[in-house]
């Protein structure tokens, strides 16, 4: 389906097990991919009554790919379209990488109406890189060689960054898969998500999310330094830390089955 969030901008919502009883998890993705890397997990969560709910954010999949709105606030606020169109409640709120950071934003600027739980993972906070009085991010220089990258030639960034996101041999039939929901996404949007992501700062609004919350982490990350879940932990309180030993940055691939199992636990 899509829901306009704004006048010329709809956005992809796909809808797994909807229903009477079907309880609302909303999937937030990360760059620069879609609602499709989270495969593994619609395949299991509506075995077990939930309603899966993949949101393209704009720019990428099949949603729309608009020049602007590709800020932190406008994502959030595309977040919030979509969860008032469809008047969900008491929803389950996964957010992957930038999809976390989005989440996070989505907690402090509308104040978390219709989350009931929040999962981040592999979450891309509370800052991406690496500031004088924040020391565990990517080096603004590798994010802005990524940028250029991007301009230059899409397709051999998405390679490298295959490279660098998993923790264990995938095959290149996997990485293929996830070279070409890359390429689904927009370049502009691509390099616009980039800008977000190394110039964004969420510290002030960890304080501001009073909902269950879980952060799901590869201890091996080599895009989110495990440290920064350390922060999100000890920021949002009552947060609960899941460290994944054999895990990258693609936690739900890499040890998809442990990563299933623990999230049905939190969500049950």
């Amino acid at each position: 389906m899509y829901i306009e969030v704004e006048k010329g901008v709809r956005i992809f919502v796909q809808d797994l097990n909807p229903g009477m009883g079907s309880r609302p998890v909303v999937f937030a993705h990360g760059w620069p991919l879609n609602h499709k890397m989270f495969e593994y997990q619609y395949n299991v969560l509506p075995r077990y009554g939930f309603r899966c709910l993949g949101i393209d954010q704009r720019g990428f999949g099949q949603s729309d790919k608009p020049w602007h709105g590709y800020s932190y606030d406008r994502l959030a606020d595309d977040l919030h379209a979509v969860l008032e169109a469809l008047q969900l409640e008491d929803t389950a709120l996964v957010g992957f990488s930038i999809g976390g950071a989005i989440a996070i934003r989505y907690m402090a600027r509308h104040g978390g109406h219709r989350i009931g739980r929040l999962a981040l993972v592999d979450a891309a906070a509370p800052v991406f890189t690496k500031r004088p009085d924040y020391p565990y991010g990517l080096p603004v220089e590798q994010v802005n060689d990524l940028i250029r990258q991007t301009y230059q030639d899409r397709p051999q960034m998405l390679t490298g960054l295959g490279r660098i996101f998993f923790n264990r041999n995938v095959g290149t039939d996997l990485l293929d898969w996830f070279h070409n929901l890359g390429l689904e996404g927009s370049s502009h949007a691509t390099i616009q998500c980039l800008v977000s992501l190394r110039d964004e700062d969420l510290r002030s609004d960890l304080g501001q999310i009073h909902v269950p919350t879980a952060i799901f982490h590869g201890v091996h990350d080599r895009i989110v330094p495990f440290p920064s879940a350390l922060v999100l932990q000890r920021e949002i309180a009552g947060s609960h830390l899941y460290p994944f030993y054999n895990s990258g940055h693609g936690v739900v691939i890499d040890e998809m089955d442990a990563f299933n199992a623990a999230l049905l636990r939190f969500l049950q």
